[in-house]
């Protein structure tokens, strides 16, 4: 099979598609044959290096964690997935095992022809009919993030939310969602991203200085901000507001600058806010989407690393098979 390849730690520049044995699944696991699968954060950073004090790859490496596709072959003690199912879901490369929860999700690589992948996970479901390819592929990190914070945030009608960092993939989710509870939003953006962040839900968009955010919002979500620009984002809130970060490592209060606001941290390993059934359900009744940004075909997929680190994208970088 063809699949995108680290050959060693490097820039997305230096990933090349290599022929690889098929992966087969063994007892608890599943073989899908990949239709489409996204570009993340997670793929470039351990291309990088950036995981090593964690562990070191061994090459080939295959990135890929976002995917839609087909099963094709199921390995002993499946019982909810069969040959033919069209599913969906996201999936860590095996080797990064060690940032997932009690029930892992991973996979052999999703930036390939096929990938094996653990079948018994929150993080996968059956794609609904309604829902084209690419978006499932684009939807489960993005689509499930959006909903469990907007679940933390307990958003009111009427209420003010600040969204740092809207022009991303899971800023592309949560807009419209905030929009529909009837929020008032204020985005930031680039000053090319305004006329997208407002058709998506923002009534106003903003730059990324901390000195252009308003004073006294009910929430403030922090979808990219490091832990060191926290009390900027804080002292936007009015007093009891809350504070919704996922930005990991879980960042302490005392970073916030005052004790009169609420921090709350998202990091869903186990599918507490319902997981990928959860994400399939509201995106088949039209809740929910994410923008796509750029389009590849598989044979440029490095390319599609290549734009997806270096170019500003509102929104996700999909694979196509």
């Amino acid at each position: 099979m063809k699949a995108l390849v680290a050959t060693a730690y490097g820039e997305p520049e230096q990933l090349s598609i290599a022929d690889l044995d098929v992966p087969r699944p063994g007892p608890g696991q599943i073989q899908v044959r990949i239709a489409a699968s996204a570009i993340n954060p997670t793929d470039i950073r351990v291309v990088a290096g950036e995981y090593r004090a964690a562990v070191e790859l061994v090459f080939p490496y295959v990135p890929g964690n976002e995917f839609a596709g087909t099963v094709t072959e199921v390995g002993a003690g499946v019982a909810d997935y069969r040959v033919g199912d069209e599913i969906f879901g996201s999936a860590l490369p095996r080797q990064m095992r060690f940032v997932t929860g009690r029930r892992p999700s991973l996979s052999t690589g999703a930036l390939a022809e096929y990938a094996v992948f653990e079948a018994d996970t929150p993080h996968l479901a059956h794609r609904p009919a309604g829902v084209p390819v690419e978006q499932a592929a684009a939807l489960p990190i993005a689509g499930s993030t959006a909903l469990g914070i907007m679940a933390l945030a307990a958003i009111r009608p009427g209420e003010t939310a600040l969204v740092i960092g809207a022009s991303g993939g899971v800023g592309t989710a949560l807009l419209p969602l905030l929009a529909a509870a009837g929020a008032t939003v204020v985005a930031t953006g680039a000053a090319a991203d305004h006329a997208v962040l407002r058709e998506l839900g923002a009534g106003e968009v903003i730059g990324y200085d901390a000195a252009d955010y308003p004073s006294g919002v009910d929430a403030v979500f922090d979808l990219t901000l490091p832990h060191d620009r926290l009390s900027a984002a804080a002292a936007a809130l009015r007093p009891g507001g809350r504070l919704v970060t996922i930005i990991y490592p879980e960042p302490a209060k005392e970073l916030l600058g005052r004790d009169d606001v609420d921090l709350r941290y998202f990091l869903a390993t186990e599918g507490e806010f319902g997981g990928m059934r959860a994400v399939a359900e509201a995106a088949e009744r039209g809740e929910l989407s994410v923008r796509i940004a750029r389009r590849h075909r598989f044979e440029d997929a490095v390319g599609a690393a290549v734009a997806y680190a270096r170019e500003h994208n509102v929104g996700k970088v999909v694979v196509t098979m």
